[in-house]
């Protein structure tokens, strides 16, 4: 329905376009005026449709019905004025069809094709005759001057006898009118001019013809080259023959004759047109008062319709308080007033059910309290907490989890934990399992968890079973800590406390057997048979006490690492000291960029320790192989320097990088494994971090630390 209004604005426009006038002059002002009505028409039909459209979801009240009861009432007045129009058009045709017979128009049309084949004829002859004379000897003589004057005109009047020509000129290529003459009349003296059709058919050398009026007369004149041994036009022959006057007229007759029959049979098409442009337009003021009419009536029937359908849409809405009028005395007031009954004792029912809601809210205010509280506590809780019902589906997961676990924020718990995608939970779905079927009420354990990042986590998680006679639900609570920063701060304790023993125990003999190393060597080496052996065996022991020494002296370090002095240090001065330091290799680059008003606070000692540590890791990775390049540079950030340290050698080994700043790993065959350690300790004293950013090609470490104070040494 909502389409119908549309699809008639499409066919009176498809109307419009079959009966628009083809010139201003056939059918008269009429014709005009109804392509006006009927555009306005078409025009008002596409706003109501759209209208309809729009309004589909939600219509206006009794806008379906009103439009329905328009179209019905259109459409039933429209079949019958149609049915007239169709009938009167062809009454109209067969009318002028009985006026103009057909036999008229063939007698008309066969007149008109014997005239013209006449002159068709005539053309066909001359330029049959023309042929003859276009490769003539005696002509193309006469053309090169080989001929007198008279023999010309003799020859040349013999071809008018001999074709029945009444002039026959000749011209050279030049256009010179060389000889003419005139059946009954002196040739002329000045000859007429060439036109363009000769000029055509010297160019051409192709015979040509063309009918020309002199005098009053017809004259049939035709235009022959004259061709020589070589093909080349010589000179023209110019005929003229004079076509029957008789003839002539009767086919001029014939001509207008034909005309005036077209020119009536045109005023036919106006007539017929004029006649279906009066119905039309009888047919559209009749549609319009109908339709207005039937609006008028349509929106009287429907009003009352739409007003109910408005008072029930505010219903729905809430509103109890409507009140529809309940003037007519028909069916439709009936109906106003059930509504009305209706609407007040669904007001009442309404009141009564909010009163009872009320003391329901009333009854669980404090059940609502307390799940509150409950999941404040739980948001805000630094524990994971997990609950599990019996069958193991996850009914509760708060925030803390998804932090400890690094879960993405998108992720959804799935039906049973047990069964979950996500590696960071199969070790909390294996530590579930356990405490699902072991007999104690209670499980605690300690385990590691491997994130995708190449970290470990170490949690501790504590599982309980819920279950009481007659609670209605019953199933698991694990509470899950991050305790990796603990562990991590036990095992550098244990470290620190092992590293003072071990510097306690073995610093003390040490000095003495340097010491007697070094005695023996000054004392007894001018003794000894074999002093090479004596110089390496004595240095062997003091190579390996100075060893030990450092060994310790690293101990001593990370087991009491002293607090670092901050101040503000130029970011350009730290690289200068570092090109110093390495600028005797060739294959080291330090880059010095930063101005010298962006500093750092900071350390320098500690910081120059870290650098250094660095630098002598990757000129040892690099060995001496000189094309292995190793660059030192900073970048400045808004609230962070960055130093980067990189390097062309062989790199790391992909199971090697996660273990590099642990203490006591090390790659080297006799490194301490506290380098790396003690550097990022420095790093976190200072509030940043040092990290490995690639582990080959290159190998590329980088130590951030902020621009500011750190937070703990603020405070």
């Amino acid at each position: 329905m909502r389409f119908i209004p549309l699809l008639m604005a499409l066919g009176l426009l498809g109307l419009t376009a079959l009966l628009w006038p083809k010139a201003q002059g056939d059918v008269g002002m009429l014709a005009w005026v109804n392509m006006g009505l009927m555009l306005g028409l078409s025009l008002l039909l596409i706003q109501y449709g759209i209208r309809l459209l729009r309004n589909r979801a939600e219509p206006r009240p009794g806008s379906r019905l009103r439009a329905k009861l328009v179209i019905v009432m259109i459409a039933l007045l429209l079949v019958p004025a149609m049915t007239i129009q169709m009938a009167a058009s062809q009454m109209v045709d067969r009318g002028m069809d009985v006026w103009f017979d057909v036999r008229v128009d063939t007698l008309l049309d066969r007149a008109l094709k014997l005239a013209q084949g006449f002159y068709e004829r005539v053309e066909q002859n001359m330029k049959r005759n023309l042929l003859d004379y276009i490769s003539d000897a005696t002509l193309a003589a006469a053309v090169s001057g080989h001929m007198d004057y008279r023999s010309i005109n003799a020859y040349l009047g013999d071809i008018s006898r001999t074709e029945g020509w009444q002039r026959v000129e000749l011209f050279d290529t030049n256009e010179r009118l060389i000889s003419s003459v005139q059946m009954g009349e002196l040739g002329a003296l000045q000859a007429r001019p060439l036109n363009n059709t000769a000029r055509v058919s010297m160019h051409l050398g192709r015979v040509v013809t063309e009918l020309e009026s002199h005098d009053g007369r017809e004259v049939a004149v035709g235009y022959a080259p004259l061709i020589g041994g070589a093909t080349s036009v010589l000179g023209l022959l110019r005929v003229e023959t004079q076509l029957p006057a008789g003839v002539i007229q009767n086919a001029r007759a014939v001509e207008a004759d034909y005309r005036n029959y077209r020119q009536l049979e045109h005023n036919r098409q106006k007539i017929s047109a004029t006649f279906t442009h009066v119905m039309l337009f009888m047919t559209l003021v009749v549609v319009l008062l109908t339709g207005l009419v039937a609006l008028l009536f349509a929106r009287r029937l429907t009003a009352p319709i739409g007003d109910l359908a408005n008072a029930l849409r505010r219903v729905t809405e809430g509103d109890l308080d409507v009140v529809i009028s309940e003037s007519p005395r028909d069916e439709l007031g009936s109906l106003g007033r059930s509504f009305n009954k209706m609407s007040l004792r669904l007001k009442q029912n309404v009141e009564a059910i909010e009163q009872a809601q009320r003391d329901l809210t009333r009854a669980l205010d404090n059940t609502r309290q307390r799940q509150y509280v409950l999941e404040s506590l739980l948001a805000n809780l630094h524990t994971g907490v997990v609950l599990v019902d019996g069958q193991g589906r996850v009914r509760l997961l708060n925030q803390a989890v998804r932090d400890i676990l690094h879960l993405p924020e998108d992720w959804k718990p799935s039906a049973n934990i047990l069964q979950v995608s996500h590696g960071n939970l199969r070790d909390i779905g294996a530590f579930y399992d356990e405490l699902s079927h072991q007999q104690e009420e209670l499980l605690q354990r300690e385990f590691d968890i491997a994130l995708p990042e190449g970290k470990t986590l170490h949690v501790l998680a504590r599982g309980a079973r819920l279950s009481a006679s007659g609670a209605e639900f019953s199933g698991y609570l694990l509470v899950i800590d991050d305790i990796s920063e603990l562990a991590e701060a036990e095992r550098n304790k244990a470290w620190a406390e092992v590293a003072r023993r071990l510097a306690h125990e073995i610093k003390n003999p040490l000095t003495p057997i340097k010491l007697s190393a070094e005695r023996l060597q000054r004392r007894f080496r001018s003794q000894v048979d074999n002093t090479e052996v004596f110089d390496v065996c004595t240095k062997a022991i003091i190579d390996q006490v100075d060893r030990l020494l450092r060994l310790i002296t690293d101990f001593s370090t990370l087991a009491r690492m002293p607090q670092p002095k901050l101040r503000e240090v130029p970011v350009k001065t730290l690289l200068q000291d570092m090109h110093e330091l390495f600028h005797s290799y060739a294959r080291v680059s330090v880059a010095i960029t930063p101005d010298d008003d962006v500093a750092c606070r900071c350390d320098p000692d500690q910081i120059r320790q870290v650098l250094i540590n660095l630098m002598d890791n990757a000129v040892a990775a690099t060995g001496k192989n000189e094309t292995c390049a190793v660059r030192l540079y900073a970048s400045i950030a808004e609230t962070a320097v960055e130093w980067h340290v990189e390097d062309d050698g062989e790199g790391i080994q992909p199971d090697a990088a996660p273990k590099l700043f642990e203490a006591y790993y090390s790659t080297k065959v006799n490194g301490s494994g506290l380098g790396l350690a003690i550097a990022r300790r420095i790093a976190e004293d200072h509030g940043g971090e040092l990290t490995l950013l690639s582990a080959a090609n290159p190998t590329h470490f980088c130590l951030k630390l902020p621009r500011s104070a750190p937070a703990k040494e603020k405070t």
